[in-house]
């Protein structure tokens, strides 16, 4: 009996014996033997996944070189369930950190998922905080992922913010620009995602390969007048009662838009905390009747036809009758015997639409048409209005249209289209192509936006009488307020009464001026317009001292002598 015991326990030892053989065959093969690579990929499978990997955003930056847009950190946190050690700590830790329910974070833990996104973005404070946390004794945050992203920061905040746009999140979490110029170059600013593997490792995922940056854009804007620009702007939208406001400046020889402010604004750092105003970008989605301004237009093209000269008599009755329309000045008033300089210095309605019936249809809308109004122009910032102009043929158009268009009543502009428009009576009647983008640099490589001319609808000899007729129109008349003294400015006020069913609201106007300097040798070209003003209605009253107060610092910010010491230095050279 005890031998057929001891013979049981031996067969019993030696059977573990080859259990354990075995196990240890099993490991060695496992290890270094064929099944090596199944393994190795087992476990790489588990802890790697497939991932795209967007770029950092390009930057943004002034003229200058000074920073308008650039990226900080953000973080993904994430959790792999299959790593998770202390499922309590982790839901106690991120439940604190990111202000959500314990519940939520033991559901993510808790799934079958490789992987769960529990909070993208989170700021940078927040993800050093979930750092700090795994490094303290007793805290395993095993399964945490925690990846950094690239966010879209404006040093500036407000500044420039219409003009630059915004950068949100689509529905793939990816970035996207929204409006100007984050809208417009949104695919060079983006740059291209690349497909790789992720590490699944706590704190530490790097992408594997690296994405290049996106393109950095340097804009033509100045921030040192962008930060004048809006100032000025603010404090007339305040002072006047304004209801809002837009200013524009451009370089009239280059087309180079140097600054351009709607009032109000928002923060494109937290551009989703308060409604966005409407339009954003007044500038260029803000469409209006222009008003007086749009008689440089009408002017411009009298004297380019040949029709008249400066010195050319009216005699202003204080009425003139268009389609059975009867038509009158601002004042109501009758102003007598006149010649076209008066015709602009007093801003005589009656003498407008006798020039452009004189003109004829067809004459005058063919020079309309030539100075851009009713089309984009294709400036390089989104959502871009076109205007309106009617012509005859049109549905909408009546034969009273010729006499109203002609002092800009029944005619729709951009500030920056009509800007855009006289920029050819500064520019001795070439239109220069607005633009804001300067440079791209993509990498070691660089471009520079060329100059574009858009065309030339009058002759140089027109735009430079018609610039000094409004010089001494503005010399002379009552918006004296917007002289510069030592410069010579041409400008030209504008008081539109404001569209309401069955007519116009004489009450509410948008009150503008247009204005450039020194006439002689342009370096700045600035619209001014402000949005039912209570104050005064009248453009002479509101937007013309306010592009007084910005030429007579532009003047100063852009180092430009006077006239009499330019006339010296240019007598001076040999």
């Amino acid at each position: 009996m005890q031998e057929a015991i001891f013979s049981r326990m031996r067969w019993v030892t030696v059977g573990l014996a080859l259990v354990a053989a075995l196990v240890v065959f099993q490991l060695v093969r496992i290890q270094f033997g064929s099944d090596t690579g199944y393994f190795r990929d087992l476990g790489a499978e588990v802890s790697q996944q497939p991932r795209e990997f967007a770029p950092a955003r390009g930057r943004i930056f002034d003229r200058d070189d000074e920073l308008l847009a650039t990226n900080d950190v953000q973080y993904e946190v994430g959790i792999n369930p299959n790593f998770v050690i202390a499922p309590d700590q982790v839901t106690r830790v991120l439940a604190e950190a990111l202000g959500k329910p314990e519940s939520e974070i033991e559901a993510a833990v808790a799934s079958n998922d490789r992987y769960v996104l529990v909070a993208r973005p989170v700021t940078a404070e927040v993800g050093e905080y979930i750092k700090r946390a795994s490094a303290t004794d007793g805290i395993n945050l095993n399964g945490v992922s925690l990846t950094p992203i690239a966010h879209r920061a404006y040093p500036g905040g407000v500044l420039g913010a219409g003009t630059l746009g915004f950068v949100g999140y689509n529905q793939l979490n990816n970035q996207v620009g929204y409006y100007g110029v984050e809208g417009f170059y949104n695919d060079l600013l983006s740059g291209k995602s690349v497909q790789g593997i992720e590490q699944l490792v706590p704190f530490d995922t790097q992408p594997n390969p690296v994405p290049a940056q996106g393109a950095d854009l340097v804009l033509t804007i100045d921030r040192d007048i962008q930060f004048l620009v809006e100032g000025i702007l603010k404090d007339a939208v305040t002072r006047y009662g304004a209801q809002s406001g837009t200013i524009v400046v451009m370089d009239p020889k280059t087309g180079e838009i140097l600054a351009m402010a709607s009032n109000p604004s928002f923060d494109p750092n937290n551009y989703g905390v308060s409604p966005l105003p409407e339009p954003l970008n007044s500038g260029v989605t803000g469409q209006y009747e222009p008003g007086s301004t749009f008689k440089v237009l009408t002017m411009a093209a009298a004297l380019d036809s040949g029709l008249v000269n400066p010195n050319s008599p009216f005699n202003d009755s204080g009425v003139i009758e268009v389609g059975g329309a009867q038509i009158r000045n601002w004042d109501g008033g009758a102003w007598g015997a006149v010649d076209m300089t008066g015709c602009m210095r007093h801003s005589l309605n009656v003498c407008m639409a006798y020039l452009s019936t004189s003109m004829g249809a067809n004459t005058f809308y063919d020079y309309m048409r030539s100075f851009g109004i009713g089309s984009k122009t294709n400036v390089d910032l989104s959502a871009e209005s076109p205007g309106h102009l009617k012509i005859p043929g049109d549905p909408d158009w009546f034969d009273s249209d010729l006499g109203t268009n002609a002092f800009g009543q029944g005619v729709a502009v951009t500030p920056l289209q009509l800007l855009t428009a006289i920029g050819a009576v500064a520019n001795d009647g070439v239109m220069m192509q607005p633009h804001i983008l300067k440079e791209v640099r993509n990498g070691d490589a660089s471009h520079t936006t060329s100059i574009q001319p858009l065309g030339q609808p009058i002759t140089a000899d027109t735009a430079r009488t018609l610039s000094a007729m409004l010089a001494t129109s503005l010399e002379t008349g009552e918006a004296q307020d917007a002289l510069v003294p030592g410069y010579r400015i041409a400008g030209k006020t504008g008081t539109a009464s404001i569209p309401v069913p069955g007519g116009y609201d004489e009450t509410q106007t948008i009150a503008s001026f247009v204005g450039w300097g020194p006439i002689d040798d342009p370096k700045f070209l600035v619209l001014v317009r402000l949005d039912r003003p209570s104050a005064s209605i009248w453009g002479s009253e509101t937007a013309a001292p306010t592009f007084g107060v910005l030429a007579r610092r532009l003047v100063v910010l852009m180092q430009i002598p006077p006239d009499d010491v330019r006339v010296q230095m240019a007598a001076a050279q040999p």
